[in-house]
Parts: C-alpha cells; structure tokens; sequence
C-alpha cells in the first residue's frame, strides 16, 4: 500500500516506512524532528518542471504526462519504493498545501501504475 501525507502532519501507525519525495527540505521542519526512513530528492521532478507547474491545477494533467516521462527515465530512483510497498505500507511526504495536485501524488499515481 502506498499513501500520502503533508510533512507537517504527525506520523501515524499505518504510515510504515515514511520517505520524503520533495526535492528542497520542507520549511520549517529540522532534520531530526521529521521522521523518515529516506529522503529521495532524486524521485523528485526537476527544478525546470517543478517551476514550470508552480502548483498550478490547471496545469496538473500536463505535470502528470511529464513528469511520468521524466520518472521513465530514472527507474533507479523509484524502484526502491516499490520493492519497499511490496514488504508493507509506504508513506510519501511532501510539503505542498495542495493535498490532491502535488509530486507526492503524482508519484503515488506512477508507482501503482507499476505494480505487477
């Protein structure tokens, strides 16, 4: 099972291994309080993408299509997720506002489209 979850909410017991998937530390949060098994800044979409959506909801299909492109070619950096989803629940942080239109979910939406 792979969830989603903001940052700043407090761990829960159904989170299982928790992995931050934004590229830039959340603001606000030290390092020692924020409770991860990895921080995979490289699952992250790149500067130029992130920019160019800007948490735009009218933009959120065309983040999806490229992104997924970008993720295609780096399997190496989402592989581990799906190796970790197939041993118990998997939780992805991110710091956005947007709970429904953020990378965290984009990559959840990838990811399950790769489960065999």
């Amino acid at each position: 099972m792979i969830q989603v979850k903001r940052v700043y909410d407090p761990p829960g017991k159904r989170d299982g291994r928790r992995f931050l998937v934004d590229r830039l530390w959340p603001r606000g949060m030290a390092k020692d309080s924020l409770k991860v098994d990895g921080w995979l800044k490289e699952v992250a979409p790149s500067h130029e993408l992130r920019r160019w959506f800007a948490h735009d909801p009218a933009r959120w299909k065309e983040f999806l299509r490229r992104y997924a492109e970008e993720l295609d070619g780096k399997p190496d950096t989402w592989a581990p997720l799906l190796l970790a989803a197939g041993k118990g629940p998997v939780t992805l942080l991110f710091a956005a506002k947007n709970e429904q239109a953020n990378n965290a979910v984009a990559l959840k939406i990838y990811l399950e489209s790769h489960v065999k």
